[in-house]
């Protein structure tokens, strides 16, 4: 049975990780690599980059998805409101699960915010410096979620642009941030009042303004082409593995023995950790995948990396949300 010391050129994201093992070894029989699934298996467990028009209800989007694709299960990454475009991750069937982290994952826009009347660009600079950092909103009235006081942090607020009253701006944002209150509220404080004139999403968890990035026509003509002149290769273009869902998430390899228990119900112990990401903390979400790429779910870290790479015993998953079948892997320890 051949050791190796690295994982395989094919390994689905940059490898910054922790060695627990010098030597291990993945069984080429059992699983496969993200991007040697077939179309059909992406139909059932994959994901899109979907880039939202405006004017377009996020629910209503998704649902006519669902009849178009012929799926039990479709969910999106956060709702955006119907005037606002870009970046609605969408999951299709076994792959849903992944929207949880979604939903919690930080966010960039970039919007026009209207004011009503002109300001200095210096004064302007100065009042997006004072909302950086910790901020408390009240939702809006039109919002769905009880109307309390909520804390968000905003990374970055950049001026981009200033065209008389309209100011072009990048918000990097904590999940759950109203661009719309902000925008509101930062004219208040100039003392010149403002509104969201425009508003694109650019950025959701691991998902960018990039070549991933499809539009509905693109999936309806890839659907088209698969499902009527049975040609596969633009459905791989649209339809992404659920691994790229889960990029911005720190991770842990499992081996293939673990694997299998963990299907079967099984905590992940210590013991059947290869590597982990450097940065896991107790208790922060954590991607667990196989040493070939897959996805093998999503767990709540009950110790740092610094704890599992030094232990030889102990579990080291709390909370967790098997997203592989069982089946693929053994189901037992070795």
């Amino acid at each position: 049975m051949k050791e190796t010391k690295a994982l395989p050129e094919n390994f689905p994201f940059e490898t910054k990780l922790k060695y627990k093992r010098e030597n291990w070894y993945t069984d080429p029989q059992f699983g496969c690599a993200p991007n040697e699934r077939s179309p059909k298996d992406l139909l059932e467990y994959g994901v899109v980059n979907l880039d939202k028009p405006a004017n377009v209800n996020s629910h209503q989007l998704t649902s006519h998805l669902r009849v178009v694709f012929d799926v039990e299960k479709i969910g999106h990454g956060g709702t955006l409101d119907p005037d606002v475009s870009g970046i609605l991750p969408i999951a299709l069937e076994e792959a849903t699960p992944i929207t949880r982290v979604w939903l919690e994952s930080d966010k960039e826009y970039v919007g026009v915010m209207r004011l009503h009347e002109e300001v200095e660009r210096k004064e302007l600079l100065s009042v997006l410096t004072e909302f950086e950092g910790l901020i408390y909103q009240f939702p809006p009235k039109a919002s769905s979620v009880k109307r309390r006081v909520r804390k968000r942090k905003i990374y970055q607020l950049q001026l981009l642009e200033i065209r008389g009253k309209d100011v072009l701006v990048q918000v990097n944002c904590e999940s759950g941030t109203y661009i719309r209150k902000l925008f509101h509220d930062i004219g208040e404080v100039l003392g010149t009042g403002a509104h969201m004139a425009d508003l694109r999403r650019t950025k959701s968890g691991p998902f960018q303004e990039n070549g991933t990035l499809k539009t509905v026509q693109d999936l309806l003509d890839a659907w088209h082409f698969y499902n009527e002149e049975k040609e596969e290769r633009y459905l791989t273009e649209v339809f992404l593995p659920p691994e790229t869902g889960v990029l911005h998430l720190s991770r842990v390899i499992l081996d293939d023995g673990a694997i299998g228990a963990v299907t079967h119900g099984a905590p992940i112990y210590v013991p059947g950790i290869i590597a982990i990401s450097p940065e896991v903390e107790e208790d922060t979400i954590v991607a667990a995948f196989s040493a070939k790429g897959e996805l093998v779910a999503l767990v709540t870290a009950r110790k740092s990396a610094v704890e599992a790479v030094k232990q030889t015993e102990g579990q080291f998953s709390g909370k967790m949300r098997v997203l592989m079948e069982r089946g693929i892997y053994p189901g037992a320890w070795k």
